[in-house]
């Protein structure tokens, strides 16, 4: 027990706290903030208080719980909304109205709920850290697979089938040790695992600039930056609702409210469409406002990758949002310069590199901790809002330094309407090369070559349109015209979706790979009938193909394996001079 002998917003200093720890969870005040310890100085403790703390006065005690902040995990996880520190914002309403009371305390899961437990081992059975105990069926959709918490093991002494609270016990070792459906976890402390795994299986998004031109790897890393208004969180939710991952945790980091609560009014209207089931039935949305304290939004991307976790030692892939990690510097930031730390580039703490580090570095694919051969991965997504679409700040560049994948948002193409507005020349990933393998096992042998040939053509168009900018069009050569012509059916295309469409929100690798082919072998036909002297340049922007080729994304996913067949073996036809 101690007490509080300064105050500067959301850091409180208290003397007294001989024996605590480093990231001790305190009560702060006679109103019980809570807070946490992130600095000691002999008996002095530096707490960041994850409530407002105006009202606080000097000489109010603070008390150590002698526990690290921590995550309840267990079923009742699924279909959530937390705020930063794992507290249900729905439970909180009831109690305190449209306002978050201070000091209010909630448990994570619900404490009269009853799940119908199904025992996969029996007694006398020898288990060991990340084994299967049984499984509850949490959602329609969704079996719950209840795990031997990290750190335990021994003998089942006795387990019982039947319907359990989340305090209730399941169960017991022999060395008297309960077994409950849910255990907790410092979110500060990576979940263990056996080993890593190359990340060499495509995280597939259905989104075609993403999975053909900067793919992200199951596990993989990834970041999203650009300024205001250019879409990442739509690229967040459409990333949400059909990349692979069975589990999608959401965190709204700092967010502006508004842009928060129609995330959290549209996610629920959402309708997963592999199993046409709501979306929410296997989201988990961590909700921490630009209005909330900035000390809760610090923890909130630890709460969101520690739930990540959880769901990836069930051998689950899970795809982890973070929006955005600018909003979480920024906390980083006003936390640090209430604690007079001495400031990095822009303000930022020195440390910010090390602490984007330790996050991204949880994801992962990996051999859970079980005796069964079980993987799981978490892919991280994080999106960057760098002041006025600034790419050199501190944020963007130390997160430059970390991801494998970057996807450069440009405002630009956001204003022109071009979506993902994704701009393909500041973009890249580094996960292609390991990916080569993938690609030619569940697309095609040649899909790696299609690409790196439509990159080539991008980039060249890229020049020439600055030529075009200088000069006109009129200056460029027949084949000139023919790559600007390619380039932009590149463009409009294949980059460009709908992400309000039925049928063109979601794009199978498939039908990428038709799509690509395409617009290439059109290319190849036309350079030739040039060289030719067949046609012109101006009878080859003029034929039906080109139209045909733009209406290719609207063609139905069951139809378009027969369709572009046809199509591809009757475009040679076009490139033949009749007469």
């Amino acid at each position: 027990m101690g007490d509080i002998i300064k105050i500067s917003g959301p850091a409180v200093i208290a003397k007294g706290m001989t024996g605590c720890r480093m990231y001790d969870i305190v009560r702060v005040g006679r109103e019980g903030l809570i807070g946490e310890i992130i600095r000691l100085d002999m008996d002095t403790a530096f707490i960041q208080v994850y409530e407002d703390t105006s009202g606080l006065f000097v000489g109010e005690p603070v008390e150590s719980t002698g526990l690290p902040l921590t995550v309840e995990l267990g079923p009742g996880l699924l279909s959530s909304i937390f705020d930063g520190i794992q507290r249900p914002l729905g439970l909180i309403r009831e109690k305190s109205g449209d306002f978050i009371a201070r000091g209010i305390s909630v448990h994570a899961l619900p404490r009269d709920k009853k799940w119908t437990f199904i025992p996969d081992v029996l007694p006398k059975a020898r288990v060991h850290s990340g084994d299967v105990l049984g499984t509850v069926q949490e959602t329609e959709s969704f079996i719950h697979k209840i795990l031997v918490p990290p750190g335990t093991e021994g003998s089942i002494k006795n387990i019982r089938a039947g319907s359990f609270t989340v305090e209730e016990p399941i169960g017991e070792l022999e060395s008297g040790q309960r077994l409950y459906l849910m255990h907790t976890w410092p979110v500060r402390s990576p979940r263990p695992y056996q080993q890593k795994r190359d990340p060499d299986e495509l995280f597939v998004t259905g989104q075609r600039i993403f999975d053909t031109l900067f793919p992200v790897a199951m596990g993989g890393t990834a970041a999203i930056p650009g300024p205001f208004g250019s879409g990442k969180t739509v690229v967040q939710q459409t990333l949400a609702k059909f990349g692979n991952a069975k589990i999608i945790i959401y965190v709204g980091c700092g967010e502006r409210g508004n842009e928060m609560t129609e995330v959290l009014t549209d996610f629920p209207e959402l309708v997963d469409p592999n199993s046409g089931r709501p979306l929410m039935e296997r989201t988990v949305l961590v909700a921490n406002t630009s209005n909330m304290p900035v000390a809760a939004r610090e923890a909130s991307i630890y709460t969101g990758i520690t739930i990540a976790e959880y769901f990836r030692d069930q051998g689950l892939s899970v795809a982890l949002m973070a929006d955005s990690t600018s909003r979480w510097a920024e906390a980083l930031r006003e936390i640090s310069s209430r604690l007079e730390e001495m400031p990095g580039e822009e303000g930022y703490p020195t440390y910010l590199s090390s602490k984007l580090s330790a996050f991204y570095e949880r994801a992962g694919r990996v051999v859970c901790l079980s005796q069964e051969d079980r993987i799981g991965s978490v892919t991280v997504i994080g999106a960057v809002s760098p002041p006025g679409g600034d790419f050199s700040e501190p944020v963007t560049q130390a997160t430059l330094r970390i991801v494998g994948t970057f996807w450069a948002l440009d405002a630009g193409l956001a204003n022109r309407r071009h979506f993902p507005a994704i701009n393909w020349g500041r973009s890249y990933s580094l996960y292609s090369q390991q990916l080569e393998p993938w690609y030619g096992r569940e697309v095609a042998s040649d899909f790696i070559d299609l690409r790196k040939r439509a990159m080539a053509l991008l980039q060249e168009e890229a020049s020439l349109q600055e030529v075009v900018q200088l000069v006109g069009p009129d200056a460029l050569q027949d084949n000139e015209r023919l790559i600007i012509e390619a380039g932009k059916m590149l463009r409009e295309d294949l980059l460009q979706q709908n992400a309000f469409s039925p049928i063109d929100g979601y794009c199978p690798m498939a039908k990428q790979d038709g799509i690509l082919r395409a617009i290439l072998q059109f290319y190849q036909l036309a350079g030739d009938s040039l060289r030719a002297n067949r046609f012109t340049i101006d009878e080859i922007i003029n034929t039906p193909e080109i139209e045909q080729i733009s209406r290719l994304k609207e063609v139905e996913r069951e139809r378009f394996p027969a369709y572009i067949q046809q199509f591809l073996a009757n475009m040679p036809q076009a490139f033949v001079k009749e007469g």
